[in-house]
């Protein structure tokens, strides 16, 4: 592997995309503790570290919530408006007309994606300073307010253009990039607070070694369904133009078994943090009664834990199967092998062979989705049974891993077309 990244780092342009990602991750590191004016941040800190949820959000962002920085509402907007953007297209012709019309299209879908991320941006940093973290605030005149909502609105469309610089100029998903690197900048220092909690005899020295052993078997796990694909052999006929003969070759179609990535946890993670950031507008209210007692993860009542987990399962299984529909279309793999003269041994081409790959996409994606809601779940399930708190859990390592594993993939893709040995084999 090192050398690999030796022999990446020689090629030049890959090497100019690789310091462009890591500047633009130190510009976001940068900016996650550059604090937001007029907000006192150790009332922050306080109610942070007092609600779970929020710490769960702290880890998401990098410490950046936590701190009450330009960056604490991290890219969660986005996500969100994502989201919607997709389901909308689906559901109104005119977008998903749009959204057949190529690179034009999609670039107004995009365009349309950030104006909804500005809003949610606006919404969510509303119950933020006005609601959740309201003791928090050190001056409370319009102006003040203001401009804790601009400068938080701000910090969020300067990461969303961040991550697409990222994802143009640099390596990988940038959107996804941030993400890791919000989770990352967070280890060092949980691994040094867990490591003083063992010292004193806080957390049992069995404790900790199931937790090591099932971080080792989640990444293990997590690295073994991303790999793993299920090869659907293709044949192709030969056909003869002028002279030349063409086709007779035999090839395959990877159907991955995690073809949606980590990206179902992340929107799930997004969805179920939008209520319980609303319900900051309302405290003391029915509505946040209900929302810390059904849809937070720390819950004192056990049949909210249950609900909560139940629902967290359903939305990342469901938006598995939503985002490998929009990622692959069998009918149109199957059109195309039917126009090149490709057909899948046993099955006859056109409808037969879609009807064929959606039902096998089907049954793979079943497993991939309920091993991802099973990681995502995890911690949660610890925590229930043995009392210990996990600030590191499951979702945390499942995104690290994930997006390592395609950023490298994407170097990878780089380094076969110079012909160079890349990190997967």
């Amino acid at each position: 592997m090192i050398e690999a990244l030796k022999n990446a780092w020689k090629i030049p342009d890959l090497r100019k995309k690789i310091i462009f990602t890591l500047t633009m991750m130190a510009v976001f590191r940068f900016g996650a503790v550059i604090p937001v004016p007029g907000m006192d941040v150790s009332v922050v800190r306080n109610i942070v570290d007092q609600a779970g949820i929020l710490g769960f959000f702290d880890l998401f962002s990098g410490g950046a919530f936590g701190k009450m920085t330009i960056f604490a509402l991290s890219i969660t907007p986005y996500i969100t408006a994502s989201i919607i953007m997709n389901l909308l297209t689906i559901a109104i012709p005119s977008l998903e007309a749009l959204a057949k019309e190529g690179e034009v299209g999609r670039k107004k879908i995009a365009q349309y994606t950030r104006y909804a991320t500005v809003v949610l941006a606006l919404i969510q940093a509303t119950g933020i300073s006005i609601g959740l973290f309201r003791g928090a605030l050190i001056d409370t005149t319009l102006f003040s307010i203001i401009t804790v909502l601009v400068t938080l609105t701000a910090g969020t469309a300067f990461l969303m253009w961040l991550g697409e610089q990222i994802t143009e100029k640099g390596i990988g998903n940038g959107i996804s990039l941030i993400i890791f690197a919000g989770i990352v900048s967070r280890v060092p220092s949980s691994a040094y607070r867990t490591f003083l909690l063992a010292r004193q005899g806080e957390i049992s020295t069995i404790a900790l070694g199931v937790f090591l052993i099932l971080s080792v078997v989640i990444i293990a796990g997590v690295v073994a369904i991303h790999q793993g694909a299920r090869k659907i052999p293709v044949q192709y006929a030969k056909r003869v133009v002028g002279r030349k003969m063409y086709g007779g070759q035999s090839t395959h179609i990877p159907l991955k078994v995690n073809q949606a990535g980590v990206i179902p946890v992340i929107f799930a993670m997004s969805l179920l943090t939008m209520p319980q950031m609303m319900s900051a507008f309302w405290p003391n209210s029915w509505f946040s009664d209900f929302i810390e007692n059904w849809l937070s993860p720390a819950s004192i009542n056990p049949f909210g834990i249950v609900f909560y987990m139940l629902l967290n399962a359903l939305l990342i299984i469901g938006f598995t199967y939503f985002y490998t529909a929009i990622t692959f279309n069998p009918v149109e793999v199957a059109l195309n092998m039917k126009k090149n003269g490709g057909f899948v041994p046993g099955i006859r081409p056109g409808r037969p062979t879609s009807e064929y790959l959606t039902k096998v996409l089907n049954r793979i994606t079943l497993a991939g989705a309920v091993f991802l809601a099973g990681i995502a779940l995890m911690p949660t399930m610890i925590m229930q049974i043995t009392g210990m708190q996990i600030a590191f859990g499951g979702t945390a390592l499942l995104i690290a891993v994930g997006v390592a594993l395609e950023t490298m993939k994407q170097v990878e893709a780089q380094m076969l077309m110079r012909h160079y040995q890349g990190f997967l084999k």
